[in-house]
């Protein structure tokens, strides 16, 4: 911890924001803020931080006259790729009149995010962190893409069934990224992976796609699907898994754990714990 301490006083001495700690040590803010709240950036840095803002303002009206609308590319057919990019949104993310978002306390997820949008538009998006949950968000705000993505959303909803099996794994991905846990609890034999969704129907089109993996699931109504038992933990550990640096959130009050645990360790942990 104190090596971690001391990496961030120093990168905060070298006039770095929040973000830009975030992204060099894959910490959460709520870990980094306590050891710099103390230290402001330079003077130098928030008249940049100004300035850049006073640009993009100042941009926007130009970028309506004419022909400077930013333009983004389409796709015809579903990748893997392009799969996962609109289950993101349609989970973890919100598709307004004008903006495709994207909020998530894991960093390597909103990395993720952004570099499958990378693929369709080139722009980089407005970052906002919330200081109280730690939550990251993306935004791009773009009216047309926007319809566009709402369609795209649609339009997978429908389809992803009759998708390759790839894209049905891209699907489920995302889905046990943005809405899953991993619900551990040796003292009393407790092995579940679950999946939140308030929308009923979505969670029964996840409980066809894990099943074309030969993974049984349970909708538990309110709101959630449930996989248990060890061959089908094992299943789905091999064929979908939770991806690298998505943790269960350790700063929560009724956090089990009390520390960040990456969810793919503890599933990993829960399938050993069975006896033979």
């Amino acid at each position: 911890m104190d090596s971690f301490k001391e990496q961030c006083i120093a990168l905060r001495k070298q006039d770095k924001s929040v973000i830009e700690i975030m992204k060099i040590t894959g910490r959460p803010k709520t870990s980094i803020y306590q050891h710099i709240k103390d230290i402001p950036l330079s003077p130098a840095r928030i008249q940049q931080y100004r300035a850049a803002a006073a640009a993009r303002i100042k941009k926007y009206p130009l970028e309506r006259k004419g022909k400077s609308v930013r333009q983004f590319s389409r796709f015809n057919h579903w990748t893997p790729d392009t799969v996962q990019l609109v289950a993101h949104l349609l989970f973890d993310g919100e598709i307004t009149h004008g903006s495709c978002v994207y909020n998530n306390r894991s960093l390597a997820l909103i990395q993720h995010v952004e570099k499958l949008m990378q693929s369709l538009y080139s722009f980089e998006p407005r970052q906002w962190l919330n200081q109280l949950t730690g939550v990251l968000r993306i935004s791009y705000h773009n009216v047309a893409l926007s319809a566009y993505m709402r369609e795209k959303t649609l339009n997978l909803l429908k389809e992803v069934g009759g998708l390759s099996m790839e894209c049905k794994r891209a699907f489920l991905k995302a889905f046990f990224d943005d809405e899953g846990c991993m619900d551990f609890r040796p003292a009393i034999h407790h092995r579940q992976v679950r999946g939140y969704q308030k929308d009923v129907p979505i969670l029964v089109l996840v409980q066809r796609l894990l099943n074309d993996f030969d993974i049984p699931a349970r909708v538990v109504k309110p709101n959630e699907v449930v996989i248990v038992g060890k061959e089908n933990l094992m299943r789905f550990d091999r064929e979908i898994n939770f991806s690298p640096g998505v943790y269960m959130n350790g700063n929560r009050s009724n956090s089990r754990w009390k520390k960040h645990v990456e969810k793919r360790a503890l599933l990993k942990q829960a399938i050993a714990s069975f006896k033979s």
